[in-house]
């Protein structure tokens, strides 16, 4: 198989990862201060990610590297596209990294309130900025014939990337949720981030239909049997978590919650297969896995330190999950 298509899978795969396992970290934070008013209960659900959640960054800053040793000219179009965006998002992972850490420091209300706040303005912002960027990069951003962007800040929003932003926050909010209903040991805050999902999820159903129809009407995702089959079951599977999270099978609707995530990534990037950058300008002008790619050597030379790091990788997520796998009651009410 040609390195450049071996590449492309692994930044899929990475992206999917990422998307899944930050995915319920977004959602855990952007609910945070909304599931409970009791401040025990709060450090409860903040102790159900503090241990992972800068492990799952980690497959961010993977797929970051991969992008820029396999496809660096992607790599510098994307960042000087979305600078103030990922800049805007750099502050909020900042902020929210900070809060976790801060947050315990002082019994004081108001200061853990403020520090509550942080951690859901730092996921839910994030979470709303990705939707945005994988709309901007279905519908395609104003590239010319030199790989550079010729738009400003604004046109970077439409009516279809905000729908796209909604999308995810609301996915990610039904994912974190479902993700609680398997890491806390209270009934009654499981019930709590139930009532919270089957809110989230009406909301997040509605904005992934309009979603769905901006899609086939603005991009040629859907010229994809592969992508459009994705898609539209991503759409099933979310149903069905919702169905079964309303009927209390938790387990099975984290589960289905999981392949949504998965499906909808995958969707894109077999969607954008071989481009990795529409333009809207000239679609010759595209930055694909041919144009933007790296030399041959370099790819050679990456291709064999992703096959003895992304393991590695792999093993230590795997590792942290199972140390942490017991459910948070009340006696983990603190994070250090």
């Amino acid at each position: 198989m040609d390195l450049q298509i071996i590449w492309f899978i692994l930044i899929t795969v990475l992206f999917t990862g990422f998307f899944f396992l930050e995915g319920f970290d977004y959602g855990v934070g952007t609910l945070l201060p909304f599931l409970t008013p009791h401040d025990k209960e709060r450090s409860q659900i903040i102790r159900t990610i503090a241990p992972v959640w800068d492990g799952n960054e980690v497959w961010m800053i993977t797929a970051g590297g991969a992008l820029f040793a396999a496809f660096p000219h992607v790599y510098a179009t994307m960042f000087s596209t979305f600078y103030l965006a990922l800049f805007l998002m750099l502050v909020a992972l900042i902020l929210r990294g900070v809060a976790f850490e801060l947050r315990s420091r002082d019994e004081s209300p108001c200061w853990r309130h403020f520090w509550e706040g942080a951690i859901c303005f730092g996921s839910a912002v994030p979470a709303i900025l990705w939707g945005i960027a994988v709309t901007d990069l279905l519908r395609g951003l104003p590239i010319n014939e030199h790989m550079i962007y010729q738009g400003g800040f604004l046109d970077l929003l439409s009516p279809y990337s905000i729908f796209g932003g909604l999308t995810f926050l609301f996915v990610f909010a039904f994912h974190g949720a479902a993700f609680l209903t398997q890491r806390l040991q209270s009934y009654g805050l499981m019930l709590q981030a139930r009532k919270a999902a089957i809110r989230c999820g009406a909301m997040a159903i509605i904005c992934y239909l309009v979603c769905l129809i901006l899609t086939m009407i603005q991009t040629d995702l859907f010229h994809s049997p592969l992508a459009a089959v994705l898609l539209l079951g991503a759409g099933v599977l979310f149903i069905l978590a919702y169905l079964r999270l309303f009927q209390l099978h938790f387990r099975q609707s984290f589960v289905l919650s999981s392949l949504t995530i998965v499906c909808t990534t995958v969707a894109f990037f077999s969607g954008l297969f071989p481009r990795l950058m529409v333009s809207s300008l000239n679609p010759a002008w595209s930055l694909t896995i041919t144009n933007a790619s790296s030399t041959p050597y370099t790819l050679s030379i990456m291709t064999v330190a992703a096959l003895c790091l992304v393991p590695v990788v792999l093993i230590y997520q795997i590792w942290t999950y199972w140390i942490f796998r017991k459910r948070v009651g009340s006696e983990d009410t603190e994070y250090h």
